[in-house]
This record gives C-alpha cells, sequence and structure tokens, in this order.
C-alpha cells in the first residue's frame, strides 16, 4: 500500500484540507447547480489567489453572521468551478490536461474575470495548441470576448494566415467576416505583414 512522503504531505496540503473540507468558511456555486451541493472552501485560499476574491471577501455583500457565507458562478457550470477551485488549491498550480482541454474556454474567461494570471497562460496556451482548420475562426470570435489578449490573438491570426487558402474557400469563413467585418481586416493584415509568434505559443496542429 503506497503511503505519502513528507513531501507529498507538504506539497498536497491545500488539496488535502479542500477534500476534507476543514474549517471551511465559504460556499461555492454554479449558477446551474444541477442538484450539485455547494463546494466548501476558504476565504483565504481564495484571496491568496486572486486580487478580485479578496475584495469581494471584504465587501459588506459577502459579510454576514453565518459562518459559511455563499458566492455564486453564475456563469459557470459545476464541474467547471470545480476545476477551478482545483487549480486554487493545487499547491503546484496546475491543473488536469483533460479538464483543462474540455473547460478550456469557461476557465479562461474566468480567470480574466478574476485576475488569476498563471491559470489564464495555460487556458492560453490550450487554447493555441489546439487551434485546428475547424475550430480557429471560432476561437478568434472567442477571444474577442475579453480585453486584448495579445499572444492569444496574434497566434490565432498567424495560424490563419498561414492557412489562409483553405479559410478562404471554407463556409464558416464567410459566415464569420459577415457577423463580423473586423475580423477580415485583422486577418487580411496578419497575412499581408505575418506575426512573429514564440515558439511556446505556436499550434500543434499547422498543416
Amino acid at each position: 500500500m503506497a503511503t505519502e512522503t513528507d513531501k507529498d504531505v507538504s506539497s498536497n496540503g491545500f488539496a488535502k484540507i479542500l477534500k476534507e473540507s476543514w474549517h471551511t468558511d465559504l460556499r461555492l456555486m454554479a449558477g446551474n447547480s444541477n442538484g450539485f451541493a455547494a463546494i466548501s472552501a476558504h476565504k483565504l485560499v481564495l484571496a491568496a489567489r486572486s486580487e478580485v476574491f479578496k475584495k469581494m471577501l471584504e465587501t459588506e455583500v459577502t459579510k454576514a453572521s453565518s459562518d459559511h457565507e455563499t458566492l455564486i458562478f453564475s456563469e459557470m457550470s459545476h464541474e467547471e468551478l470545480e476545476t477551478l477551485v482545483d487549480f486554487m488549491y493545487n499547491d503546484h498550480g496546475s491543473v488536469s490536461s483533460s479538464k483543462l482541454k474540455k473547460h478550456a474556454r469557461s476557465l479562461y474567461l474566468a480567470t480574466q474575470r478574476y485576475e488569476i494570471p498563471h491559470l489564464r497562460d495555460l487556458c492560453r496556451n490550450e487554447l493555441i495548441s489546439s487551434l485546428s482548420a475547424s475550430n480557429a475562426l471560432d476561437v478568434l470570435e472567442f477571444s474577442q470576448q475579453v480585453p486584448l489578449d495579445k499572444p492569444l490573438n496574434d497566434a490565432i491570426l498567424s495560424y490563419i494566415a498561414r492557412n489562409i487558402n483553405t479559410f478562404l474557400d471554407s463556409g464558416e469563413f464567410k459566415i464569420s467576416v459577415a457577423r463580423n467585418p473586423n475580423l477580415a481586416v485583422e486577418i487580411t493584415k496578419a497575412f499581408l505583414n505575418p506575426i512573429v509568434i514564440p515558439f511556446e505559443y505556436e499550434s500543434d496542429d499547422d498543416w
């Protein structure tokens, strides 16, 4: 039977107190909980990971006589929220690759909203590395939902520009530029003036 080493005990401390719900003082709920129970958490941990959470928890809105106040994340599903919380409690600043791949977009939006830079970088890298002919235009439109993230925006535009002939022949391209003419301008600029993308931001799926 495997036993925890001293290093394991030390490095998995936050995850352990989350799993045990040890001295929690906050409940977190997704907007559509679908019968899932609230996630018990610690104000101190969330405040340490995010200045936005710290300010939220300092306001009068979240101060109550109850020992366990509740924060509702209306924009997230339970599984997405659970993944976000797991990251916040991960001593190594990581998240499982399968969950990151599945929830990259939702988590990316959350990192922008709650200012969690390291998770934002992980999500950005996942979005870039998974670019393909079938999703690049969709990811480009998605990226317009947040303040300009230059590394993400440049990587997507560069990917499309490098494979411009394939995109020009697609019905999706025509629909996207009709819906958002500014995208056509940005793609044209990227094609005429190629963007140099750092190696770590390159897609794994160039043709």
